[in-house]
């Protein structure tokens, strides 16, 4: 089997950008915080499924919890940047986006001790409002890039046709893009593998979707969040619909997850990149 991605978005129950219930930064220190029983939950499962992952770190977190990091690196696991303080892209000028990126990457590297090359914008924030997105990130000294959700999307989302992955030349140097796994489903992109939906849909749905994708010559990029296999979590005072995509099946997470680590053959991106498993 084709191998394929596995990626943790590293953030809290709190971090749900788009909402406008999101506390600032300023607040998050007052906040309970589950992160390290959930973050130690998802590397337990890893560990369980002898496979590694791409951490995408948020600045804030690695700062207040860099034993986290540590943690991750030393059980093999690959650091990257998940921004400073999940601000939206299209929320930023490009020179605050490009100071964030600078700065979370350049933590990183200092607790990690590792280089630093990939990059995840929070809720998938590039979009047509962010044209400057690709070379502020290459001139921030990223080597690639996970944020494009090339399908509707809540809160971000790029409409494009590329849904491998794929190098990028901007002024700034050369980036390769990950796209988010998408599967055409009557036409229209869907995903099926990370977030609201990974827990919206039933596993045989997204084995066989993922089996589509590999059969397209494309790794299947997984995401999670640490919130995710904690069905007991605070929740924030969301809209309707937003409730139902934070919060549907929390429960159906970890069992999920534990499929996916059997039935795929799932590793990091930096992993995936080094093996020459790039077209």
């Amino acid at each position: 089997m084709r191998q394929s991605i596995f990626s943790i978005d590293v953030e809290d129950w709190f971090n749900l950008s788009g909402t406008g219930c999101e506390p600032p930064p300023a607040q998050w220190d007052h906040l309970e915080s589950r992160l390290e029983k959930n973050f130690h939950g998802l590397l337990e499962l890893l560990a369980q499924g002898r496979a590694t992952s791409t951490c995408f770190f948020l600045g804030y977190f690695a700062k207040r919890f860099p034993q986290l990091v540590r943690e991750a690196a030393a059980a093999g696991h690959e650091i990257a940047s998940h921004s400073y303080f999940h601000r939206l892209a299209y929320e930023m000028s490009p020179t605050e986006f490009y100071d964030d990126a600078l700065a979370s990457r350049q933590l990183l590297e200092d607790i990690s001790g590792r280089p630093v090359r990939g990059y995840r914008a929070p809720a998938f924030s590039v979009t047509e409002r962010t044209p400057w997105f690709f070379e502020r990130l290459a001139a921030a000294g990223y080597a690639y890039d996970s944020s494009v959700f090339p399908a509707p999307h809540q809160t971000g989302g790029l409409a494009t046709a590329r849904y491998a992955p794929h190098r990028l030349e901007t002024a700034a140097g050369a980036l390769t893009e990950f796209p988010i796994t998408v599967v055409p489903v009557l036409q229209k992109p869907m995903c099926f593998f990370g977030g609201g939906y990974l827990r919206l849909f039933p596993y045989r749905l997204i084995r066989a979707m993922g089996q589509r994708a590999l059969d397209d010559n494309r790794p299947i990029v997984f995401y999670v969040h640490p919130r995710e296999i904690d069905p007991d979590q605070p929740r924030l005072p969301l809209s309707l619909r937003r409730r139902f995509s934070c919060y549907v099946n929390l429960r159906s997470t970890r069992a999920k997850l534990e499929a996916i680590l059997r039935d795929f053959r799932v590793t990091s991106f930096d992993r995936y990149i080094s093996q020459g498993m790039l077209q």
